[in-house]
């Protein structure tokens, strides 16, 4: 994820959001775009219901989808027919903020305990992905003839945390934003398939709520998609799922840190003249906020009704997140970032899911994850 909480709209990609109509400014500007969010987040939890309850009177079997697909196909439908009116656009945008509150407010559905059940082996796991992914991407990269840059675009994009660590690497590195743009496409268009194949896989292997959720965290790059393909598995997979991932965003700063020293060694980016503050600038700061909720839960600070408060915001959180990931999926414009990018992100992507599952599953059956 980005270090800084303000939303980044991954521009060039996308269309301009910071503009809203003249008179509307300020919260007012973001109002008509949360609405929406709310409204398609909404209909996706309307229409599992729905079919829950009308297979239930008609003493019928019917596939059990959950919200969280029914809210991004419903975005999908809305960006991609008649798209996102302007007027909507900077609301919309805010879904990354809906992400991290998320997130945050996720820590009340974990005591310090349960962080610590995550398991050293799963945590090194962490590590060996982004790794292998780095490597990987890298390699095959350069055999692609991308250019140099761009490489380093797609590899921090597959190996950590997606978009936003595109964004914080472009800056870093003083990519084009040509660059920027391709890895970005690769990364959104990859990600919105994984939420299709993932649970499947998930399912045909039989895969345990908390050994699926560690290779959701691993393999999947956007946080909202991890989140997603989490949910979409069961409750307990999701969390597992975004714990893991917030374990890898956490190193993103590293991982940049890393990047800058590696472009300005070459003089084709400024160079880094305080390593802390360069960390701390890259870090993500929503991470301290789901540690500290922990922490508040795991003393007991909160009353009962309060973490079961606090569980409840969460998902209405992650509602407006779901539907923002819909509705900011343009497959047109994911069309028109050329075929060699999204090749080896599409190869890499799924190298890094084989091999990750591989570890997950072995790691599984000889540690019990």
């Amino acid at each position: 994820m980005s270090a800084n909480n303000a939303v980044v709209p991954p521009a060039p990609l996308a269309k301009d959001l910071s503009t809203a109509p003249a008179g509307l400014t300020g919260f007012l500007g973001l109002l008509p775009g949360i609405l929406l969010l709310a409204v398609v987040g909404y209909g996706g939890k309307f229409i599992e219901q729905f079919i829950a309850r009308y297979g239930k009177a008609h003493h019928l079997i019917l596939p059990n989808i959950e919200y969280v697909l029914w809210a991004i196909l419903i975005g999908l439908v809305i960006a991609n027919t008649i798209g996102v009116p302007e007027i909507f656009r900077r609301g919309v945008a805010t879904y990354e903020f809906w992400l991290k509150t998320g997130i945050v407010l996720l820590g009340a559905r974990f005591i310090l305990g349960d962080i610590a059940k995550l398991g050293g082996i799963s945590l090194l796991l962490v590590f060996v992905e982004i790794a292998l992914a780095l490597t990987f991407m890298t390699w095959l990269g350069k055999r692609f003839n991308l250019a140099p840059k761009l490489v380093s675009l797609l590899s921090v994009g597959a190996s950590v945390c997606g978009v936003s660590a595109i964004i914080a690497t472009q800056g870093a590195i003083e990519a084009d934003e040509e660059d920027s743009s391709y890895a970005i496409a690769a990364i959104l268009a990859l990600g919105a398939i994984s939420l299709f194949i993932f649970p499947i896989v998930g399912h045909a292997l039989h895969l345990s709520d908390h050994a699926y959720g560690v290779w959701t965290g691993l393999a999947v790059d956007n946080t909202a998609e991890t989140a997603a393909a989490g949910a979409l598995y069961s409750d307990a997979a999701g969390k597992v799922a975004v714990l893991t991932k917030t374990c890898r965003n956490a190193l993103i700063g590293f991982v940049v840190l890393g990047y800058a020293l590696y472009w300005a060694s070459k003089g084709q980016a400024a160079g880094v003249q305080n390593k802390a503050a360069f960390l701390w600038s890259k870090f993500p700061k929503f991470v301290l906020g789901f540690l500290l909720i922990s922490l508040l839960a795991t003393v007991g600070f909160f009353s009962k009704p309060g973490l079961l408060a606090l569980g409840n915001l969460s998902r209405w959180a992650f509602l407006l997140t779901f539907a923002g990931v819909g509705l900011r999926t343009s497959f047109r414009d994911l069309s028109k970032q050329g075929l060699r990018p999204f090749i080896v992100g599409a190869i890499g992507e799924i190298a890094i899911a084989v091999i990750t599952l591989g570890l997950v599953w072995g790691a599984d059956r000889v540690f019990h994850l």
